[in-house]
């Protein structure tokens, strides 16, 4: 049987609170609510824009998804006294990145989804995007991973507008005039070609790139646009053109480069 996860009065109070200033200041045209499923744990695996897209999201799958909202919260952000008892007491998962608690959270994030039933958001791509034209980036491999140990299903949701509202690198909110912030959920990701199998790298990798490839197919509907053929990869955006030299003279001189 699943576990009540959240305090029930705090999430009234809370949804109390967010739902009326999300109105004043946004304009939501959703789509595609019929497929987060009504019960049962399931992945939300979304883009991420800005640092107020996680109250936009929330709101959605609140209101129109009629779930409750779990996140993932960096440890950081836990440390805040009121943020903290919040969080806590409506069933948000912190994460300590870089360290063995990392494993902690990934367990209680499995436990929220399998025991619990609950409905989990992820982010693959692990923050903002850094693409200079906000499309999804390269992801890490953590959602697939954990969708296929547990086998509940893996919704994509795009969005698009909040970067309008607080502009990422920026404390900087424009909340007027309101924003439109445009959303729309897809059916489950099909990841029946994984299952069953070794969870390898490359197994990994591919099951990652279809949930990518998922979210960034909703967001060119949504904006009217081609997305880019390769997706943003940041580290890759990092390297020097002295490193990228040194890497193609170690290929060459080893016969990797022929």
């Amino acid at each position: 049987m699943a576990q009540q996860r959240e305090s029930r009065w705090v999430k009234v109070v809370v949804a109390s609170i967010v739902r009326p200033i999300l109105r004043a200041v946004t304009r939501p045209e959703w789509r595609g609510q019929e497929n987060v499923p009504r019960e049962g744990g399931v992945i939300i695996a979304a883009n991420h824009l800005s640092m107020s897209d996680p109250l936009t999201i929330a709101h959605f799958l609140y209101v129109g998804g009629r779930r409750w909202p779990t996140f993932t919260m960096k440890e950081a952000v836990m440390r805040i006294p009121v943020v903290r008892s919040v969080a806590k007491s409506t069933g948000q998962i912190p994460v300590k990145r870089g360290s063995t608690d990392a494993v902690k959270a990934l367990q209680e994030a499995e436990n929220a989804l399998v025991r619990d039933g609950s409905s989990v958001i992820f982010y693959p791509e692990g923050t903002c995007t850094r693409d200079p034209d906000l499309w999804p980036m390269v992801a890490k491999t953590g959602v697939a991973r954990l969708a296929l140990s547990t086998g509940v299903p893996v919704v994509p949701l795009a969005h698009w507008g909040e970067q309008h509202l607080l502009p990422y690198g920026t404390t900087k909110l424009r909340p007027f005039p309101r924003k439109k912030v445009q959303m729309v959920a897809g059916p489950p990701v099909d990841l029946s070609a994984y299952e069953g199998k070794p969870l390898t790298a490359t197994l990994l990798k591919e099951a990652t790139t279809d949930i990518m490839r998922a979210i960034t197919d909703l967001q060119a509907g949504i904006r009217g646009e081609e997305p880019p053929a390769v997706p943003y990869d940041p580290k890759q955006a990092r390297r020097t053109p002295l490193q990228e030299g040194a890497e193609e003279g170690t290929a060459e001189g080893t016969g990797e480069g022929a």
